[in-house]
């Protein structure tokens, strides 16, 4: 288990774990995606981790990446946790599981 301090970034949809972190967990690739990045695409391994955020936990996918150093959590971990962004205050509130 590690605690870090994550950024919530709406406009990704997976969550994102730099290798460092990855690698001390030992998460397994599980796949190997292409992904749109400001830069273009590039190629990521993906994997499952098990994520605890304002009390609520769940297994969820990951992206592992080379180039970002930091945690960031994306749309889907939000919505599995069933989380959302206040954007009165830019704070995580509940939220409600979207079935389409």
């Amino acid at each position: 288990m590690i605690e870090t301090r994550a950024l919530v970034d709406t406009g990704a949809a997976l969550t994102v774990v730099p290798r460092s972190i990855a690698n001390e967990l030992g998460l397994r690739v599980t796949a190997k995606s292409g992904v749109m990045t400001g830069a273009g695409v590039i190629e990521v391994d993906r994997s499952r981790a098990f994520i605890e955020l304002e009390g609520r936990s769940e297994i969820v996918p990951v992206v592992i990446s080379d180039v970002i150093d930091k945690v960031l959590i994306g749309v889907t971990t939000l919505e599995i946790l069933e989380l959302e962004v206040d954007p009165v205050t830019g704070r995580l509130r509940e939220g409600r599981l979207l079935l389409y």
